[in-house]
């Protein structure tokens, strides 16, 4: 490496401007809502493809919203940390690639969660309840109202709540600084110790690993974290076997 970005306006260009559209889309999401009474999260957050307000475009708009200023201000402190080194190293190309990759991969393997749960639902639920839920659905979740029979309420879910964030893609940003700089010294928060990044992602992994399977109804997606790790080790297992690099 040639030394490290300093400052927030020293960034490189590719995780300076995805944290600055970030910002903006945050910013509009608070202004649509408080002017025009319109949540931009259910248009531009991505829904699982069976449901009717599934848009192509969403896989690529959903990793741009966010819930919140802390939803969004931890994703792109994690990006401004540990994405501008990768980037540095790889350049903007192959970090805007890796990047995307991770982004879609975590998405992907969200979307093969939520098909799961799909058919194992539809087994249970007769055409009539699954029409109501087509017709109604999506209406009450917008009152924030839901079924009270079960399989009805786990259908509504998976149809009708889209999914935001840039959290896959930083998680994939996360495991490739593990994988880079294994033995680099990071300082925690909580709690304050000092700890090696290859220890760090491990534990983060564990982590998800282990909420993604005690936890497959929460509105976290513990599985989304993972794929874009899984995905982003993927990628530079094959970055490495195919390019001549000393990284």
């Amino acid at each position: 490496m040639n030394g490290y970005y300093r400052g927030f306006f020293g960034m490189p260009p590719v995780v300076k401007n995805i944290i600055y559209i970030n910002i903006l889309m945050l910013l509009a999401y608070y202004a649509a809502a408080s002017v025009f009474d319109i949540d931009l999260n259910r248009i531009l957050g991505v829904y699982f493809p069976k449901s009717e307000e599934f848009r192509p475009i969403q896989i690529i708009s959903h990793m741009f919203m966010h819930g919140g200023f802390f939803h969004l201000f931890f994703n792109m402190f994690a990006l401004y940390m540990f994405g501008q080194v990768l980037e540095q190293v790889w350049g903007p190309k192959r970090f805007l690639i890796y990047y995307f990759v991770t982004g879609f991969g975590a998405l992907f393997t969200h979307m093969a969660v939520m098909a799961f749960q799909y058919y194992k639902v539809m087994a249970y639920i007769t055409p009539e309840q699954y029409q109501e839920v087509i017709d109604n659905g999506y209406m009450l979740s917008l009152q924030m109202k839901t079924y009270m029979n079960p399989a009805m309420k786990e259908l509504q879910t998976i149809l009708y709540t889209p999914t935001v964030g840039a959290s896959g893609a930083v998680f994939g940003v996360l495991l490739a600084f593990g994988v880079l700089f294994p033995n680099t010294q990071l300082m925690l928060l909580f709690p304050p110790i000092p700890m090696k990044a290859k220890y760090f992602v491990l534990i983060y992994g564990g982590l998800e690993l282990y909420l993604a399977i005690t936890q497959p109804g929460s509105s976290i997606a513990h599985t989304a974290h993972l794929g874009g790790m899984i995905f982003g080790y993927i990628l530079i297992k094959i970055w490495r076997k195919t390019t001549k690099t000393l990284w």
